[in-house]
This record gives C-alpha cells, structure tokens and sequence, in this order.
C-alpha cells in the first residue's frame, strides 16, 4: 500500500494507481468552499433554456420522421432514414432525460413543487418511474460504494457469482453480457432490482408497498404507476391509430436508445479498476462519494449535459446544476488531489474492458473492509 492508503492494480501488464482508500485529508465543507459561490445558484431561466433547446430538437425530429422519412424510398434508403432517426431521437431524448434527472435532484429550480411536476411529465414520457426512482436513486447517493446499503450496482464477491459470471471472460460470452446489459438491463432494474441492493423479498419500482420504499413514499409511487398507465395507454391509441410498427418507429427505438446511454453512462461512472467499495467497517459518505469516475464521451458530453464528465462533482453536490458542474469540477480537482479519478480511454474500449476486468470483488488483505475489483476467478 503507498502513501495515503493508495495501492497498486495490474491492468495487462502495466500497473495503475488506485486512488488512496484512508479517510481524506480535506472536508466537505473544504472542498464546498473551493467553489465559487454561484455555482451553487439554480435559474429557472437558464434550467428552462436547456430543457427548451433538446424538445426544439426532439420535435424537429419528430417532424423529420412524420413528414420526411415517409418520402424516402422504400427499403435499404428507408430503413437507413430511421436508424438514423432512432439513434439522433435517442440522444436528444437522453438529453431530456438527464433533466428530469436534476429535477429529482432538486437541481433545476428554486421551486420544489415545479421540480417535481415537470420531472413526473418528462421521465414518464420516457418511461421512467419518476418517484420510485428519485427515491432509490436517492439512497444510491447517500449510500455509493457501500457494499451492503448502496442501491444500485452493487458487486457481487467471488463466493456469491452468478452462474454466467466465468462466461464474461470469453470475448463471445463478452459481447452477450454487454449487449443484453445495453438492451434489457435498464428494464430488468426496474422489474426485478437486478443489479440492486439485496432486500428480503422482491423489490421493483413499481409495488408502492414493496421494500425499497417507506411509509411516507407510497402514495408517489402509486402516482407514478398511474402516471406511467396512462403513457402507456396513450401509446396504445396511436398504435390504434397509426399501427404498432409505426409507434415502434418514432417512439419505441427511441426510447431504447434512452435506455442504452442511461445504463452506458452509469455502469461505466461506477465500474472500474481503481474505484474501491467498502463494508460497514470502513464505509463512510465521503469516501463512496469520492469512489466514482468521471469519462469523456466527445460530443456527447455537451448532448447529455456533462453529466458524463462531471459524476464526481454530482455524487457530492448532487443539487448543483448542470450548467455549473464543469467549472465547479475544475474548482475541486486541487483540494481532491489523487482521490480525483478520470478515465479519457474511448468509450467503446472502456467498455470491453471493464466488462472483462471487473467482474467481482475482493477484500484487501491488509484491509478486509476495502474491497477492489478482480476478474481472477
């Protein structure tokens, strides 16, 4: 182990630097106070500016897809119009997503009640269980890298695999696991907690009296089912009207577009060698805060609101907007110093390679409450 709790993985024949594991020399206030105050500031103006700007380009898409791709010539030409479609839908459609994202972080606006509202109309859209995922999203903050209260990919040990766990070290058994991730992954969380705490009995997103979910919490839950019915019925009339096919088109591709970057973006934020999880012996909120890392996805950081490049700063200030995350990220970075963890490797490539690497964890042997990921089965 090095100085600072720091220790050593080896990644293909070269070693990397994990980030120190020992309690921080700095504060949360310390590092608060390294950011320039306005940061901290949500406008209603600007928040609105941004929503404004990805549904002028959704709805200009749509047009595209009602009024144009109809006129394109049938076959090869056609079914090329669409994919295009689905995929620059997709990545608008995400960007509307990520604000919903803030309004359940209260990042939007001043305004509570308005968060919620428009937060509630933009994930249902999209699907999204806006309460029962603000919810446990919310204890996934309050709880990040702890092994056993975290809410969301939470690693399993080498003596509780899953079945198919050795098949991911094959580059076929490889390309499954990370297409059905991509594809059924977001879906399987929401039904099943696959990936998720483990709770006594069946958890989803969906049973307002089911264990993920207090009390107090309920009665949103239900509303989100009821919102969520009526989207769905909603879809069934334009099937009605238009044809199943035609839905699945210019709503359904989309949508599962969303669904991929969402389960990209978070899976590659919280999955990597040198990113440590810790037991109730050595946890505390801001070394699981700290344990995350930022990524550079190119253009598309702008398209999803740097919430890509910036998840550091969002796991300990997770009310900030995102219009002040980057200059915010640059302000921290000094006081952080190597507990700061970002990875520029291409995204396509980060992703073949965590999925091989980091398979399980395992405890440090010096510290059995530090745990790293290994794919030494």
């Amino acid at each position: 182990m090095g100085s600072g709790g720091r220790s050593t993985a080896h990644r293909e024949g070269h070693a990397i630097q994990r980030p120190p594991t020992d309690k921080p020399p700095f504060t949360l206030a310390q590092i608060r106070k390294a950011i320039p105050p306005h940061c901290f500031q949500r406008s209603l103006i600007k928040s609105s500016y941004y929503l404004l700007h990805d549904l002028v380009i959704v709805a200009a898409l749509l047009y595209l897809a009602m009024a144009v791709i109809p006129a394109v010539p049938a076959g090869l030409p056609r079914l090329a119009a669409w994919t295009l479609y689905g995929i620059a839908q997709g990545c608008a459609a995400t960007g509307v997503w990520v604000v919903a994202h803030e309004c359940g972080h209260h990042a939007f606006s001043d305004y509570q009640l308005l968060d919620d509202v428009l937060g509630m109309v933009l994930h249902t859209s999209l699907l999204v269980p806006y309460f029962s995922w603000k919810f446990s999203h919310r204890r996934h903050h309050a709880n990040h890298a702890s092994m056993e209260n975290d809410e969301v990919f939470v690693p399993e040990q080498r003596a509780v695999l899953a079945w198919y766990a050795p098949c991911v070290r094959n580059p076929v058994g490889r390309l499954l696991f990370i297409a059905a991730h991509l594809t059924i992954g977001w879906p399987l969380y929401l039904m099943f907690n696959a990936n998720g705490r483990a709770y006594p009995r069946w958890a989803n997103h969906f049973n307002p009296y089911g264990p993920i979910f207090s009390g107090r919490e309920r009665i949103l839950v239900f509303v989100t089912d009821v919102g969520l019915l009526t989207v769905l019925f909603g879809l069934f009339k334009l099937a009605s009207a238009f044809g199943f096919w035609w839905v699945v088109l210019v709503y359904g591709v989309p949508v599962l577009v969303v669904q991929a970057w969402v389960v990209l973006v978070t899976y590659l934020h919280h999955t990597h060698l040198a990113l440590p999880h810790y037991d109730s012996s050595e946890w505390d909120w801001l070394r699981g805060a700290l344990a995350t890392v930022d990524r550079d996805y190119g253009v598309i950081n702008y398209v999803l609101h740097n919430v890509t490049d910036t998840h550091v700063l969002h796991h300990i200030f997770p009310s900030m907007p995102h219009y002040h995350a980057m200059e915010a990220t640059k302000a921290i970075r000094p006081v952080l110093g190597h507990y700061y963890k970002r990875d520029a490797t291409p995204i396509a490539t980060a992703l073949w390679r965590e999925a091989k690497e980091c398979i399980f964890v395992e405890p440090m042997e010096d510290r059995k409450g530090v745990l790293w990921y290994s794919n030494k089965l």
